[in-house]
């Protein structure tokens, strides 16, 4: 299971603008704005993006200034996967440390779209125990027994929420690198990326 939610993609004008810096042709430039204040590429900028964005890394560092923040939920064996592209992104997550004892655990709290009836039954076991210690630590908080078993019997299933602030450059690696993974919140992520502003013409560049 992945969650996206509150996506802001910024900054398309000052990237396309520092894009036309080396050959100052900043008179070329004719992106708008809409009613509703979103950025509308021109013909030529549009143009000169799409250009740059296949020619290379040397040569799309505009990219690298297109900003994107979104909230993304989804399992810890997802997020150990994510941290792999943890150059040029930021993430603040939800802490389990400080608020895993603060509300009760049910299934919903885990990942597991993709569990058998039998590996159900074993989730909503631990869930059962996980609930008991968490009870108990509530009551008594100075007995820390009852909060390390939640936090090294926590499974990887367990979802967490963080907020992540990416670019268009990351965007491409993740695409291209993800897109096919066996995990399917690799998929759902691909798909909220190909649904972003421009994304066939940025980030989609190999095909």
């Amino acid at each position: 299971m992945l969650k996206t939610e509150r996506t802001s993609v910024m900054n398309f004008e000052n990237a396309i603008r520092g894009a036309r810096n080396p050959m100052n042709s900043w008179a070329r430039m004719d992106s708008t704005y809409d009613a509703e204040g979103n950025f509308i590429f021109g013909e030529n900028d549009i143009d000169l993006a799409k250009r740059l964005a296949k020619a290379g890394s040397d040569h799309r560092k505009f990219l690298r200034q297109i900003f994107v923040s979104v909230d993304i939920t989804a399992p810890l064996y997802w997020w150990k996967e994510f941290d792999t592209y943890k150059v040029g992104t930021v993430a603040n997550s939800c802490s389990t440390m400080h608020k895993i004892h603060t509300k009760p655990f049910e299934r919903e709290d885990f990942s597991h779209d993709r569990l058998t009836d039998d590996a159900l039954e074993a989730l909503d076991a631990l869930i059962a125990y996980l609930e008991s210690e968490r009870q108990k630590f509530v009551v008594n908080k100075d007995e820390r027994s009852h909060w390390h078993n939640m936090i090294q019997l926590l499974p990887s299933s367990f979802n967490q929420m963080r907020t992540v602030t990416l670019n268009y450059e990351n965007l491409i690696g993740i695409y291209y690198a993800r897109r096919n993974h066996k995990l399917a919140e690799w998929h759902t992520l691909c798909d909220w990326i190909m649904n972003l502003p421009y994304a066939n013409d940025l980030i989609a560049i190999k095909d």
